[in-house]
């Protein structure tokens, strides 16, 4: 299976992921958006149960370059992540 090229444009939709790669895509794709001079990411994780949202929030904790993030408040509400990145860590 060849792996796919997102296009780092600080949106990540997680709809076509399993969780079980949520453990390198995402901070790999912090890592790219920093690289790029995005500073400010959206996360799509859908509403459902909650479980792909705290997982989601979870890796956001553990990485050194988040500096905050809160549910979109927008119309998407709870079905995504806005983070926002440090300059310089």
């Amino acid at each position: 299976m060849e792996p796919t090229e997102l296009p780092i444009d600080g949106t990540l939709d997680l709809h076509t992921f399993k969780p079980e790669e949520l453990g390198s895509l995402i901070p790999a794709y912090i890592d790219e958006c920093l690289k790029e001079g995005i500073y400010e990411i959206r996360i799509i994780h859908g509403k459902g149960t909650g479980n792909l949202r705290r997982s989601v929030h979870t890796l956001l904790d553990r990485h050194d370059s988040v500096k905050s993030y809160s549910l979109a408040n927008d119309r998407s509400g709870w079905g995504a992540t806005i983070a926002t990145l440090e300059r310089d860590v």
